[in-house]
C-alpha cells in the first residue's frame, strides 16, 4: 500500500496534535507535525535529504510569518509520540496577538519544492484570501472544524490533481481570480509601454535598490537613473516607488538577481 506522507503546520500545538493523530490512525497515512513556517521548510528539507519527501501540507492559513522565531521546537513532531484527540477548529488566539498569515508559506514551497501539494485550512471563508491561496499554488482550501472524513478526500483528491473549495466560496473565489486578472492585464500593458532599460530599471527598484545601486548596477549617471525612473512612474501611471512595485508584482516583473547576474559594461541605453 502506498503511503501518504503528510505534515501538519500550525501554531496551535493542541490542534496540530490532535489533527496527526487523527490522520495517523489512517493505515496509508504518515503524519508529522511542525509549529512554523521556517520549521515546515526544513522539515521539507529533511525528507528530501532522507529519501522520505513529504506529498502534502496543511497549512494554518493564520500562520507565523515566514521571517518569525518557530513558536515551537522547529523539529516534526512524530504521529505515534502525538496524543489522540478529535478533528476540531482550533483556538481563535494568537501568538502575541498576531493575526499572520501562512499564505506565504504555500508560495515557499512552490518554490522549494513544487511537487509537494498544500492544503490551506482556515477558520472562516475568505473568498479573497483563498484566491491568494490558490494563485500561492495551493490546491485547496478546507475549514478547521471540517470532517475527519472529508479532510481526509481532500488530501486524496489533491495528490490526484484536483482543485478543492467549500461550495460556498467558489463564486467568490471565481470573481477574485477574474478581477486579478483584469488587473495582471491592465498592469502588464503599462510594463510593456517601457523601453528596456526602463524595465530594467523597474526590475531594480523591485529588488529595492535605490537611485545610487542601480546606478552603479548599470553603469549610469545617478541623474540619468532618476530620469529613467521618473519615465517609469509616468508611464506605469504611479507617483511612488512603492506603487510601481505593486503593479509590477501584477505584471509578473520579478526583482533583478543580485547574486548571479552580471551586468556588461558597453551597449548601454540611453
Amino acid at each position: 500500500m502506498a503511503r501518504i506522507r503528510v505534515l501538519v503546520v500550525d501554531d496551535h500545538r493542541i490542534f496540530a496534535e490532535s489533527l496527526a493523530a487523527a490522520l495517523a490512525a489512517e493505515q496509508d497515512v504518515d503524519v508529522a507535525a511542525a509549529g512554523s513556517g521556517p520549521a515546515a521548510l526544513r522539515c521539507l528539507e529533511r525528507g528530501v535529504a532522507e529519501g522520505r519527501r513529504f506529498d502534502v501540507l496543511l497549512i494554518d492559513a493564520d500562520l507565523g510569518s515566514l521571517s518569525g522565531e518557530p513558536v515551537h521546537a522547529p523539529q516534526p513532531v512524530p504521529a505515534e509520540a502525538l496524543h489522540g484527540g478529535a478533528l476540531g477548529a482550533g483556538p481563535p488566539g494568537r501568538v502575541n496577538g498576531r493575526s499572520q498569515d501562512g499564505i506565504a508559506l504555500v508560495g515557499g514551497v512552490r518554490t522549494a519544492q513544487p511537487g509537494v501539494r498544500t492544503v490551506v485550512l482556515a477558520e472562516r471563508d475568505d473568498p479573497r484570501r483563498a484566491a491568494a491561496a490558490l494563485q500561492a499554488g495551493a490546491s485547496g482550501w478546507v475549514a478547521k472544524d471540517c470532517s475527519l472524513v472529508r479532510l481526509l478526500a481532500v488530501i486524496r483528491g489533491v495528490l490526484r490533481d484536483e482543485t478543492h473549495l467549500p461550495p460556498a466560496l467558489l463564486t467568490g473565489v471565481l470573481r477574485e481570480l477574474t478581477a486579478a486578472r483584469k488587473h495582471r492585464t491592465e498592469s502588464e500593458r503599462l510594463v510593456e509601454s517601457l523601453t528596456p532599460r526602463e524595465r530594467e530599471v523597474l526590475r531594480c527598484m523591485v529588488a529595492g535598490l535605490g537611485r545610487k545601486a542601480v546606478a552603479e548596477r548599470l553603469f549610469l549617471s545617478p541623474h540619468t537613473v532618476r530620469t529613467h525612473m521618473q519615465n517609469v512612474l509616468g508611464k506605469l501611471g504611479v507617483h511612488s516607488t512603492l506603487a510601481a512595485v505593486a503593479l509590477a508584482r501584477r505584471a509578473g516583473v520579478g526583482p533583478v538577481d543580485l547574486a548571479g547576474e552580471i551586468v556588461e559594461r558597453g551597449g548601454q541605453l540611453a
